[in-house]
């Protein structure tokens, strides 16, 4: 094997994510929605005509690389910032040789990393710049820009959705690291494609995630006289999981959130806490679990405990602000709260009939009582004529027919007594009653 030169050792020891950064849009991986040929942003790249934007998505996507890209093609001045590092005086002092530049007909591209940790006093000092053109902003966050970056400068910067990476993106970067001379490839590493597409899959979409987990197990791997193996038990060691079967869109995937689902419906909360527990240690997005949780609050809980649905949001909130491992607890209380909670499908059931019926009655009109009637020719067609405020009802109730004709007198939600739920039957024989009594001043 060649020797290396202390020149190629410091460049192979910096870490293999930073030595594979690409240096070019054909070598990007992903982000092909708006990087690939004839799509805006990378017309806006190639033709060095950026405007101020920002860069949303999750971790490790690309959004810094794509900053450093357009930093080595624009003939602007690139100047990189950090929201950490970076006051309010920097900025000012940044924004002044910025306007000096533009008086002499020279442009300052600005790069602003994880820009939702500016404070608004913070984001205001870019404003006037970025309003006259002194500079060009390019913000990167992981946070939703609506909420997280004053409306006045999000108002002037055009956001680019950056999407998580592929099982099969990560899968070309991984096998790109193993070859290229920048990663590994002046080793002989013998890795199975099965284990390349583990590392992937565990990624979750993160392109250094999946950079850092091949340096691990590669560093770790078993050597030889002429090569560098990389086992199953390696990789294990190097994740923590026990799983690395686990596949977040094949069998499994679905067999273990199916266990986890019918376990709660089945109200046996050990059970639905070792399927919650096996679909975490294997690498699963606690967000994903999370709105399952949501809809199973509503689908098999619903009206029989009402406090089902609000724990189920605010469980996935913490999932959202913390992430794993901490929210494994958090998912834990929604998943036993639920197996124990009370049962009521009755709401799902209630909107299954009526999808069959509206899909089978599209053009069914909508009763002319019940019409809106904005314009007197509307009025002069009967709409909205008969109609009732219910609320100027002794009763609260008013005798029209709300659905149409045809299906006059269709029962769609059937309350069970349940729970919470025995309070909506007991409503509704009264409101039933009540019509029963009424029927002969039906409009």
């Amino acid at each position: 094997m060649e020797q290396l030169s202390m020149f190629d050792y410091k460049e192979t020891a910096a870490p293999l994510a930073s030595r594979l950064r690409p240096e070019s849009l054909d070598t990007f991986v992903g982000q092909k929605h708006l990087l690939g040929r004839g799509k805006l942003l990378r017309q806006l790249i190639d033709q060095d005509n950026i405007p101020s934007m920002i860069f949303w998505g999750p971790p490790g996507v690309g959004k810094t690389t794509l900053a450093s890209i357009i930093a080595k093609k624009t003939n602007a001045d690139f100047i990189n910032f950090s929201a950490v590092t970076s006051g309010i005086k920097e900025i000012k002092d940044v924004m002044a040789k910025a306007e000096l530049s533009r008086r002499v007909g020279l442009r300052t591209l600005v790069f602003v990393d994880e820009i939702h940790r500016f404070n608004k006093a913070q984001q205001d000092a870019f404003l006037p710049y970025v309003e006259k053109g002194s500079i060009i902003l390019i913000g990167a966050t992981t946070e939703n820009p609506s909420f997280e970056i004053n409306a006045a400068l999000l108002s002037r910067c055009r956001v680019f959705v950056l999407q998580a990476l592929t099982s099969e993106d990560l899968t070309e970067l991984l096998k790109n690291a193993l070859a290229s001379p920048k990663g590994f490839g002046y080793l002989n590493i013998d890795i199975s494609d099965d284990l390349i597409s583990a590392i992937a899959t565990f990624a979750n979409g993160d392109a250094r995630t999946a950079l850092n987990v091949l340096e691990m197990a590669v560093t770790n791997g078993e050597m030889s006289r002429d090569k560098t193996t990389v086992t199953r038990e390696v990789l294990e060691q190097c994740i923590s999981k026990k799983s690395l079967l686990y596949d977040k869109n094949g069998e499994e995937h679905y067999n273990l959130i199916s266990a986890l689902h019918k376990s709660m419906r089945n109200s046996d909360p050990d059970a639905a806490v070792y399927w919650l527990a096996r679909m975490l240690e294997a690498g699963e997005d606690p967000l994903y679990i999370a709105r399952r949780l949501v809809r199973f609050a509503t689908e098999d809980v619903g009206l029989a405990d009402n406090h089902a649905l609000p724990l189920a949001i605010s469980v996935y909130q913490a999932c959202h602000f913390l992430g794993m491992p901490e929210c494994n607890i958090h998912l834990t209380q929604a998943v036993v709260y639920l197996s124990l909670a009370p049962r009521s499908n009755s709401v799902y059931m209630a909107y299954e009939h009526a999808k069959k019926d509206a899909l089978n009655m599209l053009s069914e009109p909508v009763p002319l009582v019940i019409r809106n009637a904005p314009t007197g020719l509307m009025k002069d067609l009967n709409y909205g004529k008969g109609y009732v405020y219910a609320h100027d009802t002794e009763d609260k109730i008013a005798m029209m027919d709300c659905l149409p004709d045809s299906l006059k007198g269709t029962r769609y939600y059937e309350p069970t007594e349940s729970g919470e739920e025995i309070h909506q039957k007991e409503r509704l024989e009264e409101v039933m009653k009540w019509r029963k009594a009424h029927e002969n001043e039906r409009k």
